[in-house]
C-alpha cells in the first residue's frame, strides 16, 4: 500500500480490508476508494456520498465510518494527469479490494482504456452482478413489476466479450479463415466465408464453475429457492450447452446437500407420490416420448433415474427435495419472454456473458429503467460497485439527474462487506422517498401528483426517511 495515489493521501484514519482464506476482514473504518464519475457522476457522487455517510452513522451510531478515498478515472483524470485511466488508480482498487464509481465518459475517437475491462483483466473480476427488484411507485410499463426481483450473475471473462477476433479482409483473420476452411472444416460442408470478420467464443469448466458457484453461494446466503442457469445450448451444444452441463456438475458436486435439480425433483416426486413406481415407469414420466424411444435411450434414462433414486433418494425423498434450492436451467430466448410472462419464478440467473449483458438490461427496463439497477464486478477478494448507466453530460453540474443506481450500488456494496444493516436503510431510504412521490424529474414527469427534487434534495429525503426507520427499529 502506497502513502497516496495520484497525490491523494490515504485518509489516516482508516484501514485496509484484508481478505484471508477466502473471507473479508472489514475494519470498522475501512479505507473504500470512489471514482465520483463524469458528467452527471460529480451531482449524483456528492448525493450518494451523503446518504452513504449517514446511512452507516444511523446504523452504528459512530463506532463505524468509512474512510473515502478519491481515485481518478476518465475526464477528471485526463485534466489533470493527461491519463485517462492512471495507473494509482488500478493500484488503489487493487490494494484496498472494495471500490466503488459513478458512470465515466469514452471519449469520442477511442483513447482510453475502459476501467472495468482493465480490472476485469488485472483483479479477474469474473462476476458481473446486476440486482433488479422494483420500488412502488416508479413508473414502468408493466403491468405487475412487483413481480420483477432478480439478481443476474454474468460471467465477466469469457463468451464473444473476451475480445479474441479479428478484422475482415485482415491478414490474421485471411489465416485463420485458410485453416477453419481446409483442416478443421474439410469435408463437412460448412465454410467461413472469405470476407468475414471472425470472434472467438471461449467458454470453460473453469470460468463457468467459478460463476455458478457464487450464484449458488449468493442464493443459499439469502435464503433464495432457484437457480437458473441461461443458455443457447440447444444451439452452441459445446460451449452454451456446456456452461449448463458444468453448472449443473459444479451444483451436484459441491452443493449436493443443499441443491435439487429439476430433473431431480420430477424424479423424487413421481417416486414419492408411488412408492411403488418402477424405475421404468419414473423414466416415462420424465420423459414422455420415452415409449417410442430407443432402445439405447430407454437403458440409459433408466439407468439415471436408478442411479438418482439409489444416491438422494434418502436424503432428497419423502418430500425433503422441496425445501432444497432448485436448480433449473432455461433456453436464453425463452426466458426474455418469460421475465416479461412470469418473472415470480425467477431469483437467481446465471449466464454466460452475452446472455446476462441482454438480460441484465431487459429485466432493468421493467422496473423503471437502468437509472434504477445497480451493478458489481466482483472477484475472488475485489469488489468493484457501479452506476450502470451513462454519463448524460447535457445534465452535468445542474443538480437534477437521479442517483438512485449509485445510491443502490452502494447498499450493494455494504452488502458485500457484511454491513447489512447500512444496505436495508439505504434501500428502506429509497422505497419510502418514492412511494411519497418525492423524486427527481425523470420520474416526476412520468408520475401523477408527484413532487420534483434535485438530485440534492432527493438525498436529503432519503436520509429523513432512513432515520425513520432507524428510529422504528
Amino acid at each position: 500500500m502506497k502513502n497516496s495515489y495520484s497525490g491523494v493521501a490515504v485518509p489516516s484514519n482508516g484501514k485496509v480490508i484484508e481478505y484471508v482464506g477466502g473471507k473479508f476482514r472489514i475494519p470498522d473504518r475501512p479505507i473504500i476508494p470512489f471514482i465520483e464519475g463524469d458528467g452527471t457522476g460529480r451531482d449524483i457522487w456528492r448525493a450518494s456520498r451523503r446518504v452513504f455517510d449517514a446511512a452507516v452513522e444511523k446504523a452504528y451510531g459512530g463506532k463505524r465510518q468509512v474512510a473515502w478515498l478519491e481515485v481518478y478515472a476518465g475526464e477528471k483524470a485526463f485534466n489533470q494527469f493527461k491519463e485517462w485511466l492512471p495507473q494509482d488508480t488500478v493500484d488503489a482498487v487493487r490494494d484496498f479490494r472494495v471500490a466503488i464509481k459513478g458512470p465515466l465518459t469514452t471519449p469520442v475517437g477511442g483513447g482510453i482504456r475502459s476501467l472495468n475491462v482493465t480490472l476485469r483483466q488485472l483483479l479477474d473480476l469474473y462476476a458481473c452482478v446486476r440486482p433488479v427488484r422494483y420500488f412502488e411507485g416508479v413508473p414502468t410499463p408493466m403491468l405487475h413489476p412487483e413481480r420483477m426481483n432478480v439478481v443476474v450473475f454474468r460471467e465477466n471473462t469469457e463468451d464473444v466479450y473476451a475480445g479474441i477476433e479479428w478484422t475482415s479482409g485482415s491478414p490474421e483473420v485471411k489465416k485463420l479463415i485458410d485453416y477453419l476452411n481446409n483442416e478443421l472444416l474439410k469435408g463437412t460442408g460448412k465454410k467461413v466465408r472469405e470476407d468475414s470478420g471472425v470472434g472467438i467464443k471461449p467458454i470453460s469448466p473453469f470460468g463457468t464453475k467459478r460463476l455458478v458457484r457464487r450464484a449458488i453461494e449468493h442464493a443459499l446466503e439469502h435464503k433464495c429457492r432457484i437457480v437458473t442457469l441461461v443458455h443457447k445450448g440447444n444451439i452452441m451444444k459445446f460451449t452454451e450447452g456446456a456452461f449448463r452441463d458444468w453448472g449443473y456438475e459444479l451444483a451436484t458436486e459441491e452443493f449436493r446437500a443443499q441443491i435439487v435439480t429439476e430433473r431431480e425433483s420430477w424424479m423424487l416426486g413421481n417416486k414419492d407420490r408411488d412408492a411403488d413406481l418402477t424405475v421404468e415407469g419414473n423414466a416415462a414420466m420424465v420423459e414422455p416420448g420415452f415409449g417410442q424411444a430407443t432402445d439405447d435411450f430407454k437403458k440409459k434414462l433408466c439407468a439415471e433415474v436408478k442411479h438418482t433414486l439409489d444416491a438422494i433418494y434418502s436424503t432428497h425423498g419423502r418430500g425433503q427435495w422441496k425445501s432444497k434450492l432448485l436448480i433449473n436451467d432455461r433456453i436464453a430466448d425463452s426466458v426474455f419472454q418469460q421475465v416479461l410472462t412470469r418473472a415470480d419464478e425467477y431469483q437467481i440467473f446465471a449466464t454466460p456473458n452475452l446472455n446476462g449483458d441482454y438480460l441484465s438490461d431487459a429485466c432493468a427496463a421493467q422496473i423503471g429503467g437502468l437509472g434504477m439497477a445497480p451493478g458489481a464486478n466482483i472477484g475472488d477478494g475485489y469488489g468493484c460497485f457501479e452506476a450502470t448507466h451513462g454519463t448524460a453530460p447535457k445534465y452535468a453540474d445542474k443538480d437534477v439527474i437521479n442517483p438512485s443506481s449509485v445510491i443502490l450500488s452502494g447498499a450493494m456494496m455494504f452488502d458485500f462487506m457484511g454491513w447489512k444493516e447500512v444496505a436495508q436503510l439505504i434501500e428502506g431510504g429509497i422505497e419510502r422517498t418514492i412511494q411519497q412521490k418525492r423524486v427527481t424529474y425523470d420520474l416526476e414527469r412520468l408520475m401523477k401528483g408527484a413532487t420534483k427534487l434535485s438530485t440534492t434534495d432527493f438525498a436529503a429525503s432519503i436520509i429523513d426517511n432512513m432515520q425513520a426507520l432507524a428510529t422504528v427499529r
